[in-house]
């Protein structure tokens, strides 16, 4: 179906103020955080000097080597235990016929649906009688827990539209299920594959309640945590609490520009099977 001139320029004009209404705000943080301090009383204002010592003592005043290289750890190792149960849970649900496969997938999304402040608390006195508050596994394992239900329900989509043809073939051929999951279907399933992981890592870097709960010690504190922190510290400083926030949504804003074309083809796909 072809749209009319005036539909695309009614298309053009809501998407361009919707795009707008994103990033003049991202924008006016970017000003804010090369602006001197002395000359930032807030607001969205172009910079008359710029001065990008903000960024370096921000850095340093509020420790941001360590936050973001214990975010690092934990986000990646969310997304690979979650890429990793995912496509195996995925490729189980999709094409493997077993008792009960509908009641536990349907289970699998009810926690969908559980926000993490109903868990968050009995999670700690859980952790706490294991021993595993303030370590990496208290903010891996929960978050690993946290997305699978999504990333299952995403690779069960993406492996029921995988053509049946090419996977009677490989079966003619004598290939078990596990060698036909990751020699046939994972390659051409990257693309959705790389959505799945882009998404889970910015929900895992993003993550404040968790570890705000279940950390104590700075060394494991992640970078969202400690910005809370600095914010505290800087509360009127505008110019270092925007070089803050920029310094961490930097490591997502470069994965994702790094993976855009991939993230979008895989967002296709995966709404293509829906």
């Amino acid at each position: 179906m072809r749209l009319s001139a005036r539909e695309k320029t009614l298309d053009y004009v809501v998407l361009t103020a919707f795009a707008l209404f994103a990033v003049i705000p991202l924008i006016g943080v970017l000003f804010s955080a090369v602006t001197p301090s002395s000359r930032n009383h807030g607001g969205f204002a172009l910079p008359t000097r710029i001065d990008l010592g903000n960024f370096a003592t921000a850095w340093t005043e509020g420790h941001f080597a360590s936050y973001l290289l214990a975010s690092a750890v934990v986000t990646l190792a969310v997304v690979l235990l979650t890429a990793i149960l995912a496509v195996l849970a995925g490729f189980a649900f999709a094409r493997l016929d077993f008792v009960g496969a509908n009641v536990l997938f349907f289970v699998l999304l009810a926690g969908l649906m559980l926000p993490e402040e109903a868990f968050v608390i009995p999670l700690y006195f859980n952790l706490r009688d294991v021993g595993l508050t303030d370590t990496y596994e208290a903010l891996i394992l929960p978050q690993t827990a946290q997305s699978l239900g999504f990333a299952v329900f995403w690779m069960r989509n993406q492996f029921r539209s995988f053509p049946g043809e090419i996977i009677e073939a490989a079966k003619l051929d004598g290939a078990r299920d596990v060698r036909m999951l990751w020699q046939v279907i994972v390659p051409p399933s990257i693309a959705s594959i790389a959505t799945m992981c882009v998404l889970v890592a910015m929900w895992t870097w993003n993550e404040f309640l968790l570890p705000l709960v279940l950390v104590t010690s700075e060394n494991h504190r992640t970078a969202p945590l400690g910005l809370a922190f600095f914010k505290g510290a800087h509360l009127t400083d505008y110019s270092l609490l925007s070089a803050a926030g920029v310094i961490v949504a930097l490591p997502i804003v470069v994965l994702y520009v790094v993976l855009q074309k991939r993230f979008i083809s895989g967002m296709l796909t995966g709404i293509g099977t829906r």
